[in-house]
């Protein structure tokens, strides 16, 4: 059944990336490449399309996948292994937006990242983003940042090291103004079944803040 292949996503795709990261060369990639193809990306492929009906029914729009390939770019990691030892797939709900909302999972050699939101704020998202921030909408949305951290979430680290201006310092939401794009991530215990749903229920409980994230980037429309 497939829900007994995505209980078993975890558990292989943290060996094959253990065994990767310790040959970690293209010959080695080359001989295993059909256990990727088997253990790895089918079962991985079936969990993008399985929760992207209750992701779209979630977000009220559609929503699209991606499952990134385990090769670095040479382009952008120069010096780094060929292969990046960890399993990395996005969910875009709602698919429709200029800039879509994303919904990450990534298998790391140790432990379950589950995570949503916006990488980089591209183009006027940057400005509108900042504006709401600031805005009469900023207190709700800071509060539901801070509600997921509470509950052991974390933010990416921002990417300024100052406050924006027109923005002081001292500004209550700050810390928030200081990242170009944001998202959020918590660690997910590895369950016994049901990793489909754990998943899920994990992005459920993104969504409410997601929402108000979302909406400063779309300026409120």
């Amino acid at each position: 059944m497939m829900s007994e292949a995505f209980d078993t996503l975890v558990p292989e795709a943290q060996d094959f990336c253990t065994r990767l990261n310790d040959d970690n060369s293209t010959e080695w990639f080359e001989a295993n490449a059909a256990e990727f193809e088997t253990k790895l990306r089918a079962p991985a492929q079936a969990l993008l399309d399985s929760l992207r009906p209750r992701l779209a029914e979630m977000t009220g729009g559609a929503c699209t996948t991606t499952l990134f390939g385990l090769e670095r770019d040479e382009k952008f990691a120069k010096g780094e292994p060929p292969f990046k030892p960890h399993l990395h797939m996005m969910w875009n709900a709602p698919a429709e937006d200029d800039q879509p909302l994303g919904w990450f999972l990534r298998i790391e050699l140790d432990r379950i990242r589950v995570g949503a939101g916006y990488m980089k704020f591209e183009g006027e998202a940057l400005e509108r983003w900042r504006v709401a921030l600031a805005g009469k909408h900023g207190d709700r949305i800071d509060d539901a940042i801070g509600a997921l951290m509470a509950q052991g979430a974390n933010l990416r680290a921002p990417s300024l090291k100052r406050v924006p201006p027109p923005y002081s310092e001292t500004h209550p939401r700050g810390p928030l103004l200081r990242h170009k794009g944001l998202t959020v991530w918590a660690d997910l215990p590895r369950p016994e079944k049901g990793f489909d749903d754990a998943v899920m229920a994990t992005f459920e409980l993104f969504w409410p803040a997601m929402k108000l994230v979302r909406g400063a980037v779309r300026n409120y429309e």
